[in-house]
């Protein structure tokens, strides 16, 4: 059996922040996953960050610490290198339809077919900002390995503990492997099973173009009223587009797996066509899908799972999954190797709620 302090499940923004974390502290880990690193939502997401969307609801505190996190990260490793900036967002009622006239709004970069009334300002670069997924997720990675020598497997199949109810031993690998383990995280996303008493997590299906316009826009957007499509143009000229969620249910497909389906991807593109001439003439660069992860609740699942001592759990950001990530894996952190999150408050989203 081979061992290692800490085993971290799902290479996520969950998973690999949790790492980031531990290992500036010193703290090497094993990080496991049927994949690889952001193979998931977390390399497919947006990246758009809201600094005040969550006020008002459990995750306000979490999110507004989580965003700060985002700028500090960014100015650490270099913004570029993570596609980091600040940017404004705007809310446009449009009719939709084809053979809609032309109609220019000051101050919306992207939407001009369709245009009913002013457009609604939903936050400027005080409060809106983004950052790539994948591009933060692989360098939160790399510095783990760098900072503490983290290393990663594949594929992990179950939790070892040390007789029933008893504390954790390790995790066993999809080739029978055992690697022991002093603490075990599972960061599973949509994918984290029912063990140990937690419950299952859910996914909602969420799929998402890029495509290139002739120029690099600066604003975010959705346009309400034709559809429920988000608009996030990124610094490097492309502009990802996502919207049309399937229902919340378990998940069914692989990791990896994830089917991406054509008729989705093309009404995206058909959606940005009718609201939007520049977007209309922009080639569909990369289709995409992807699975946000849900707990039963619709509240983050963080913490120490009750029972197992040594067994950490964190998952079910949903749509906020990479806002929150870095604050995430910074609680889940101390909390692992101090017995308490002091940065960050998780403890509203304890899944000791689910017994």
């Amino acid at each position: 059996m081979c061992s290692s302090k800490v085993a971290v499940c799902g290479g996520g923004i969950c998973g690999v922040a949790t790492s980031y974390f531990l290992a500036k502290r010193g703290v090497s880990t094993i990080l496991v996953d049927p994949v690889g690193v952001a193979s998931a939502a977390s390399g497919r997401a947006g990246g758009f960050l809201a600094l005040d969307w969550n006020d008002g609801s459990p995750t306000g505190t979490l999110a507004r610490r989580s965003f700060a996190l985002h700028e500090e990260l960014a100015q650490s490793f270099g913004e570029a290198s993570v596609d980091y900036r600040r940017l404004t967002c705007e809310a446009v009622a449009v009719s939709g339809g084809g053979g809609l006239r032309q109609r220019k709004v000051a101050g919306v970069q992207w939407a001009d077919l369709g245009v009913m009334g002013a457009p609604r300002s939903m936050g400027d670069e005080s409060t809106i900002a983004q950052v790539h997924p994948k591009k933060l997720v692989d360098r939160l990675w790399s510095e783990a390995q760098r900072l503490a020598g983290s290393s990663f497997r594949r594929s992990v199949v179950g939790v070892l503990t040390e007789g029933e109810g008893g504390a954790v031993s390790g995790v066993r690998l999809s080739d029978g492997q055992e690697l022991s383990a002093a603490s075990v995280l599972l960061a599973l996303g949509p994918w984290s099973p029912a063990w140990l008493g937690l419950p299952r997590a859910s996914g909602v299906k969420y799929h998402s173009i890029l495509m290139r316009p002739s120029r690099t826009l600066s604003q975010a957007g959705q346009p309400l009223g034709a559809s429920d499509a988000e608009v996030y143009p990124r610094p490097d000229g492309s502009v990802y587009v996502t919207g049309f969620p399937d229902p919340m249910a378990p998940v069914c497909e692989a990791p990896g797996e994830v089917e991406v389906r054509r008729e989705v991807t093309r009404r995206l593109a058909s959606t940005m066509g009718e609201v939007s001439t520049e977007l209309a003439q922009a080639p569909v660069e990369l289709e995409s899908a992807c699975h946000l992860p849900f707990a039963p609740d619709g509240l983050p699942m963080l913490g120490a799972v009750p029972g197992t001592p040594g067994a950490f759990v964190a998952t079910g950001g949903g749509c906020w999954g990479i806002l929150m990530g870095p604050a995430i894996g910074l609680g889940v952190a101390e909390l692992m190797l101090d017995g308490e999150a002091t940065s960050v408050d998780i403890r509203p989203f304890s899944p000791a709620r689910f017994t």
